[in-house]
């Protein structure tokens, strides 16, 4: 069982690891997908539930995305990559030449196992040092020998970062990381305080962190990631402060996030000079029935609903879709610039 540590709280980033983008990259979207095994999210964890019959969907919602001019950051986990009939599906994604798959770990079915299948240490950077760096190990080689490449971008599970998280990622070779939930707490679940981080893009040990994109909006929006926290120990407070516009958290997702909120996050971002945005969703909401965020067919209309509509202002505002290798040329690029 993994010691029960104090939860991680990785600091805000130094005003100089931030990256400053290159004006030829503009300011971009990426999508990311958490593509996963379905399992029950209200039930204790379970190694036997690795089904992934959602995957069905996958090829159909890769044309939608396609045709938006939208590639995919598919970030995988070992269910997935060790079931050949999602590989197969996967490999026809990335033959899109702008698509790629990258690495999800979900520690409770990620041999090797040493570990209760319990909240705490279903976070992976709560595991020992070792036991994290041997999972990742048999996850990055699995996809490696599945896709014939080594993956280059990673995302802990339930945005389990931990202390030793970015430097076991170096060691591996991975160029990105994208498992900060920027201006989430995940500490009463056992997981991590992302509070101090927002959402530019940042330079952690060598890797460019890529945090899931969270926008204060509202009247007092200014003072939102202090705000915030006070807030939610009163009880409705947070409730209100949204209803009556003066403080929202929204992130960008599809799921349990109304698209006029989400689309009132993206102009305030475009307004505030963010220069790259970063969408999720889990893999299994393509299939109604796997996730909250998708009960039936009515949640999987509007799941699209939200997407089309999210498209037409992304292109109103002149935000253009990027791919994982848009990402690491322009950071690369930015990170030559700082040199001369």
């Amino acid at each position: 069982m993994a010691e029960r540590r104090r939860p991680y709280r990785p600091p805000a980033p130094a005003a100089d690891a931030v990256v400053r983008w290159p004006e030829t990259f503009g300011t971009r979207f990426i999508v990311t997908v958490d593509v996963e095994e379905e399992f029950d999210w209200r039930a204790p964890l379970d190694r036997r539930q690795r089904a992934t019959t959602a995957m069905e969907a996958f090829s159909g919602a890769h044309r939608r995305f396609a045709q938006a001019g939208a590639p995919l950051l598919c970030l995988v986990d070992h269910p997935i990559a060790c079931d050949p009939w999602s590989v197969d599906i996967l490999r026809e994604v990335v033959a899109d030449g702008r698509s790629e798959v990258g690495t999800q770990l979900h520690a409770w079915v990620n041999p090797p196992y040493g570990e209760p299948t319990d909240r705490h240490d279903s976070f992976p950077g709560n595991l020992p040092p070792a036991l994290e760096a041997a999972k990742l190990d048999r996850l990055t080689d699995a996809i490696a020998a599945a896709f014939g490449r080594a993956p280059r971008a990673y995302r802990a599970g339930r945005y389990g970062l931990g202390p030793n998280t970015i430097g076991l990622l170096s060691e591996q070779g991975y160029r990105i990381d994208s498992s900060v939930r920027s201006r989430y707490d995940y500490r009463r679940a056992g997981g991590p305080d992302f509070r101090a981080v927002g959402p530019e893009p940042y330079r952690a040990g060598g890797l460019i962190e890529l945090p899931l994109t969270t926008i204060f909006t509202g009247v007092v929006r200014a003072g939102g990631h202090r705000l915030y926290g006070a807030l939610g120990a009163v009880p409705a407070a947070l409730s209100a402060t949204s209803r009556l516009g003066l403080l929202s958290r929204v992130a960008l997702t599809p799921e349990d996030m109304p698209v006029a909120d989400a689309l009132r996050a993206v102009d305030a971002a475009v307004a505030d000079g963010l220069r790259l945005l970063v969408f999720s969703f889990h893999s299994p909401s393509l299939a109604p029935g796997h996730t909250p965020y998708v009960r039936d067919t009515e949640g999987l209309r509007r799941f699209w609903d939200w997407w089309s509509v999210m498209f037409t202002r992304l292109d109103r505002l002149g935000v253009a879709a990027a791919s994982l290798e848009d990402v690491i040329v322009a950071a690369k690029l930015s990170e030559i610039g700082t040199t001369l």
